[in-house]
């Protein structure tokens, strides 16, 4: 068996400077930093370049430069993908191409030839035959998707072959193992030798292990987890390459449709029939507010000249407007942010202010869904409907999260606790209070599950 892992790294065009700064310091730059001392591990990475023009803009270069390095020793592959993150299978074609085109141009421009991507990382694995074919249309070799796009059930992938997308040849498909990656992202795996426990008979089979994760989760979402990557970089029993090396490794290739789906659906989400759920779904006002107010301001642009003044402007604050965040915090499910969810509006009203040609009419229109989304905001959270929407699904994430954690062997959660403890040590003698009282807050997690062994 073969590991081929991908890692997402991806913050919105409206991420404050200290998030950016926090981040980097706790998931990027550990991550880049410990490739770099472990030669022999290879990683595919999308990068959505937002994030690498903010790293820039807030003087983390050597964040940059350590992916150029990477990239010159063959370590990772970057992929291409839509430069702000947004959903694409809500998007008209052309704005789709023209996020994957400002993504390579801004690529390009910060590692020149090095860039050279070969895959496709549809932003959340938002898929649709669409945007499959839009994608095998801007020349891409093979696109990563989840496994519920491959007839809906998980279990089903073959991971001795190769698969390609029907209707969009030669473009080939790579089904993420989702049970394996929920496993590692939920903390459920927590050192390198329960890994390769947990995969048993499979290590000796002709097969690929295909995981994918936000970046994020390796440091930020989960203190001290950053470690586990390398501990299985250092396994002599699991080899590590990148996802484009499987079409080589594994020449049989199959045809299939692409069903879809994005990497957070959830099976009562596929019963609704509803599978962009926490973005687009249609018991929420909200989200349909938001999507009017989306389709008014791609409307306004599209139907705007682009040689008149003020065009360019409008054209750029729509690309950063279009960044899929404001939708998802909008779901309560469990994930709220009215924040996030004023700033998009914010944004995409001004796009239609700003419109050469947008009527008054238009503009009234935005300002009336910015304001009906506001409102309703503030009266889910007054009437408690974000409470009870969070509560009831964070309880159902919760279980599922944890319902494998009992099952450590005992020995290996006394490994894992000691290792966040003495990272715990080494942050408060540097004074980085707030980052020792998670990895206080993960222990005491860990010990819990523990004493129900």
């Amino acid at each position: 068996m073969i590991w081929a892992n991908f890692l997402h790294f991806y913050q919105p065009p409206t991420q404050k400077k200290y998030w950016v700064e926090r981040i980097t310091k706790e998931s990027y730059r550990p991550i880049l930093r410990g490739m770099l001392e472990h030669p022999r591990a290879r990683t595919t990475m999308n990068i959505n370049s937002v994030l690498v023009e903010l790293w820039d803009r807030y003087g983390a270069t050597d964040v940059i430069d350590l992916v150029r390095q990477l990239l010159q020793r063959g370590q990772i592959e970057l992929t291409g993908s839509a430069k702000f993150h947004p959903l694409l299978p809500r998007l008209p074609e052309t704005e789709i191409v023209r996020q994957i085109e400002l993504n390579t141009a801004a690529h390009r421009h910060y590692f020149g030839p090095l860039y050279q991507p070969r895959g496709f990382f549809p932003p959340e694995m938002g898929i649709s035959e669409t945007v499959a074919k839009v994608v095998a249309g801007q020349g891409f070799g093979w696109i990563i998707v989840d496994e519920l796009s491959f007839q809906r059930r998980e279990g089903q992938v073959e991971y001795h072959q190769v698969y390609q997308v029907r209707g969009a040849e030669p473009l080939r498909v790579f089904f993420r193992e989702r049970k394996m990656s929920y496993k590692i992202l939920s903390g459920q795996i927590g050192t390198g030798q329960l890994l390769i426990e947990s995969l048993g008979p499979r290590l000796k089979k002709h097969e690929y292990l295909l995981t994918a994760m936000d970046g994020e989760t390796f440091g930020h979402h989960r203190p001290g987890m950053e470690h586990l990557l390398f501990e299985i970089y250092e396994s002599r029993l699991l080899e590590t390459v990148l996802v484009s090396d499987l079409e080589r490794r594994f020449p049989s290739v199959q045809a299939v449709p692409l069903l879809p789906a994005t990497w957070a659906l959830m099976e009562k989400d596929l019963q609704r029939n509803v599978p962009f759920a926490r973005w687009d779904d249609e018991g929420n006002v909200i989200h349909q507010r938001q999507w009017e107010l989306t389709n008014l301001a791609i409307a306004a642009i599209h139907h705007a000249d682009p040689r008149s003044t003020g065009y360019e402007p409008a054209r750029q604050l729509l690309d950063r407007a279009l960044h899929s965040d404001q939708y998802w915090w909008a779901s309560a499910k469990p994930w709220w942010s009215l924040e996030m969810m004023e700033r998009g509006a914010k944004e995409l009203r001004d796009v239609v202010n700003t419109a050469p040609g947008a009527t008054a009419a238009q503009r009234r229109q935005a300002q009336e869904l910015y304001q009906q989304i506001v409102f309703t905001g503030f009266d889910w959270q007054r009437e408690g409907i974000v409470e009870t929407l969070a509560r009831q699904e964070d309880e159902e994430i919760r279980q599922r999260t944890d319902q494998s954690m009992p099952k450590l062997p005992p020995q290996e959660l006394v490994k894992i606790i000691a290792n966040l403890e003495k990272e715990m040590r080494l942050v408060s003698e540097r004074q980085e209070f707030e980052r020792a009282a998670q990895l206080r807050d993960r222990i005491k997690e860990l010990r819990t599950y523990a004493a129900e062994v």
